[in-house]
């Protein structure tokens, strides 16, 4: 098998770079956290003529219509870049099930928007108490229309978002809705985040959604949407959680290159080395994993064991890396003068976002004990 990136996903990645690294830099982060709303329009509106906003938007909708991986190397670059904008929230979460399940009125209305970076969509699948996949809201007809009712955790964006896409079950099965979390019914309650990415609770009581922003109704099929969607939001969080650990281990690998102690320069410590070398490892078997699950996806195959997987990974090297910065650093590490903690906060964010690491193992493990005794 062929590791190497394709020239489309260099020259993504390439250009992603260049303008994270031109416009987030540590002094733009600290400017726009200061400001009271974590979100740079303007980084967010340079991607948008980049159209690296449109690129897994269909052409036909203004985007380039590349597929999963390459959207994932976007992804990954923005944890680099620990990029203050709704990457995952708007192009994964919303954006892509749009152009995967959306009819025609919707796709019209919603991706072109996407591609131009005018409007900021996200997801609300996680639950204070809930299954991701067995969702506590509850969707009843009422005619041709839709009511909900529950409350979703941690939507990322959801006070800046005109529309939240948002799981919720009926006797059929579970579906896929586009709610205004501004409607009538919707209430949003601000959190504070480990990262300080704006969040808001959302309660839904009795919010109607009409025909045409019903995504996919209850049913088989629309359980299937709703796992489509999730499976591809915790891919993507793997993937900004590489970008993130890989970027804390480079500027420690830097770090220790420098700062010396006993007349030595501390990189070449046995044990400073050991712990980086650990920190590697985990950096290099989180990318393996995460363009395993990345590919599988874009080929619309069977990957929930691999997406697991992906997300184990994600908390459980996350969490490593991240400690093994923070250690290798000293002191310097929680100073907020210095870059390398926003990287450990949105390493814990990321390790805890839909579930932690034991939690999706518990999944895994009940699917594959229960596939083991339909073979019995």
């Amino acid at each position: 098998m062929d590791f190497h990136p394709s020239e489309m996903q260099r020259e993504l990645r390439e250009l992603a770079r260049k303008i994270l690294e031109e416009q987030a830099t540590p002094d733009r982060l600290r400017e726009i956290e200061r400001s009271g709303t974590n979100f740079d329009g303007e980084l967010w509106a340079a991607l948008a003529r980049a159209n690296l906003l449109g690129v897994a938007v269909p052409a036909e909708h203004g985007g380039m219509g590349q597929g999963f991986s390459e959207l994932a190397v976007l992804i990954e670059e923005c944890g680099r870049a620990v990029a203050p904008v709704p990457a995952i929230p708007t192009l994964v979460g919303a954006a892509l099930p749009i152009a995967r399940f959306g009819h025609a009125a919707q796709r019209e209305c919603w991706l072109p928007r996407v591609a131009a970076g005018e409007v900021i969509l996200s997801y609300g699948f996680a639950e204070p108490t809930s299954d991701l996949f067995a969702p506590a809201a509850r969707a009843t007809r009422v005619g041709a229309d839709w009511r909900l009712s529950g409350e979703k955790l941690g939507v990322a964006f959801g006070a800046q978002a005109e529309r939240v896409l948002v799981t919720a079950a009926s006797e059929g099965g579970v579906g896929l809705f586009l709610v205004d979390p501004a409607g009538e019914g919707a209430q949003r309650v601000d959190l504070i985040s480990t990262a300080f990415e704006p969040q808001v609770l959302l309660a839904l009581e009795g919010v109607r959604v009409p025909a045409p922003d019903v995504l996919a109704a209850p049913g088989a099929e629309g359980s299937s949407a709703a796992r489509w969607a999730i499976e591809r939001v915790q891919v993507a969080l793997a993937a900004m959680q590489l970008g993130v650990c890989d970027r804390a281990l480079r500027t420690t690998a830097a770090y220790t290159s420098t700062r010396e102690q006993f007349g030595r320069k501390i990189a070449t410590f046995q044990a400073v080395g050991q712990r980086a070398a650990n920190a590697y490892i985990d950096v290099e078997c989180l990318r393996l994993v995460v363009q395993q699950a990345a590919w599988l996806l874009g080929e619309e195959r069977a990957a929930s064991e691999e997406v697991s997987v992906a997300k184990i990974w994600a908390g459980d090297a996350g969490h490593r890396v991240s400690f093994a910065a923070q250690h290798l650093h000293g002191g310097m590490g929680v100073d907020v003068d210095y870059p390398l903690h926003r990287y450990c906060l949105w390493a814990k964010q990321l390790e805890l976002t839909l579930g932690s690491s034991s939690d999706e193992l518990e999944r895994l493990g009940a699917r594959l004990a229960a596939a083991e005794e339909v073979t019995r």
